[in-house]
């Protein structure tokens, strides 16, 4: 008996990848030999272990990169849609960041003294977002450390709940998931020798019921959030949740912690700020200080009066104690502060997200009616100055969704495929994300890769 179209489709696109990682090979001569002596060095090939995950087989090396393009040791030329997985997202080398880095490299890098300059970020960062009292931290991944801390401390509870499919950082409590109806290591990582059911919940997002009954119990610190979540495909949330999750936290005396890593890309101020929402600690990071490494949260005030009967904020004729077990000697440090106030003053400005989501527009557009004109089973989301495509029909409402319908083999050869002519999307997802200096003839050159990528597949009958 002929084998069905389904069983052959697994197999055909496998060929069509191999295809692909043969053709990325022979036109990366350079950067595989790179590769390979990487890996004499490095634990996993690369300085960051993130860096071998590309679909290429091996992660192209970078020569230089300026705007919304990178330059690769073998001269390669791509326009650059993943930014650093939103770390670039002020773009390659802005002149304003590069001006003030430059700056500040020339009158000290860390002191673990404050300079002017934070005075005047400090009330930025209350102005966009709302929120009267900030950290800064050298990671998004120390910023939610230090909002959980910060719940636990003040609640006296040990429980974070937090949303199936999720991404925060290296945050312990956040590396679980719901599989098969039960909760395990989020993508099979090992459990690190933590007692999960001790210090975290899990429930699918969008799903009030459960949200409540979660809380119910009265032992949850913080629920750990992103507005709408980012990192296991792009899942909206549903009318009405963020209300519903809002009245719950607060009537269980439970911390509302909203997550902005990635969703600050929704403007100025955020998802939160454009959505009314009202967290009781907001944390960003990746892009707030163009690329260094750098990480923000703001509490309410209700919060840190809460914190300071707990530690109160000074008493000269008392030692203080070195810290709350957050931050480290380089968080806040004049070189991240100077570049932050330069991105918040010069870069990711009104006019520029407006640009950048005129261009985030202009992509999912053209995609979807890519899309339609082919009849395929995909959809675009698009949130700000970021857009995903997904290789199912409708947009997930949960990671559940997430893991029934998701298309890993063709989100794989679709990124092995823009490699080859061209586009970087993160690796991790297939998400695009525009900078201030990507171009209407950046995104155009998306729909047109796009297009050939969809009359690959067509062809090959595996859509």
């Amino acid at each position: 008996m002929a084998a069905s179209r389904t069983d052959l489709q697994p197999a055909t696109i496998e060929d069509l990848l191999d295809r692909e990682q043969a053709r990325f090979l022979d036109t990366h001569p350079r950067s595989a030999a790179a590769w390979e002596e990487g890996k004499k060095h490095f634990l996993y090939g690369g300085p960051s272990h993130w860096m071998r995950r590309w679909a290429g087989g091996f992660p192209v090396y970078a020569a230089s990169a300026r705007g919304a393009h990178i330059r690769d040791i073998d001269g390669h030329d791509y326009v650059d849609f993943a930014l650093g997985d939103t770390g670039g997202m002020c773009g390659h080398a802005p002149e304003a960041v590069t001006r003030a880095a430059l700056h500040q490299l020339q009158n000290g890098t860390t002191m673990m003294l404050p300079t002017e300059d934070s005075l005047w970020v400090g009330e930025e960062l209350t102005r966009r977002f709302g929120l009267p009292y900030w950290t800064l931290t050298t990671s998004a991944t120390d910023a939610n450390r230090g909002a959980i801390r910060i719940a636990r401390m003040i609640t006296g509870r040990d429980k974070v709940l937090v949303f199936s499919g999720c991404y925060h950082g290296g945050v312990e409590e956040a590396h679980v998931e719901i599989r098969d109806g039960k909760i395990g290591m989020r993508n099979m990582i090992h459990p690190n020798g933590v007692d999960h059911s001790a210090v975290s919940r899990v429930v699918e997002f969008n799903d009030v019921a459960a949200l409540e009954e979660a809380l119910s119990h009265g032992d949850v610190a913080c629920v750990l959030t992103e507005p709408l979540m980012t990192n296991f495909g792009m899942i909206p949330v549903a009318d009405g949740f963020h209300t519903a999750l809002r009245e719950i936290t607060r009537r269980t005396g439970t911390v509302l912690v909203i997550d902005e890593t990635h969703t600050i890309s929704s403007g100025p101020g955020g998802y939160t700020a454009l959505h009314g929402l009202e967290p009781d600690i907001l944390v960003a990071g990746k892009a707030i200080a163009g690329g260094f490494p750098a990480g923000i949260f703001g509490v309410a005030r209700e919060i840190a009066e809460r914190l300071w009967k707990i530690v109160p904020m000074v008493n000269p004729r008392v030692r203080q104690s070195a810290h709350l077990g957050i931050g480290g000697t380089l968080a806040g440090n004049a070189l991240t502060v100077a570049t932050m106030r330069a991105v918040l003053e010069e870069v990711l400005t009104p006019a520029n997200f407006e640009l950048m989501i005129a261009n985030a527009s202009r992509l999912a557009e053209a995609a979807r009616k890519i899309i339609a004109d082919n009849k395929l089973p995909w959809h675009v989301t698009q949130v700000g100055a970021r857009a995903e495509i997904m290789f199912m029909p409708n947009p997930p409402r949960s990671g559940a969704d997430v893991i029934a319908g998701r298309r890993g083999d063709l989100e794989t050869l679709l990124h092995a495929f823009y490699m080859n002519e061209g586009i970087l999307v993160t690796p991790f997802h297939t998400m695009f994300l525009m900078c201030p200096a990507t171009s209407a003839a950046d995104v155009d050159r998306h729909t047109e890769v796009f297009s050939r990528f969809v009359d690959l597949v067509r062809g090959a009958g595996v859509v």
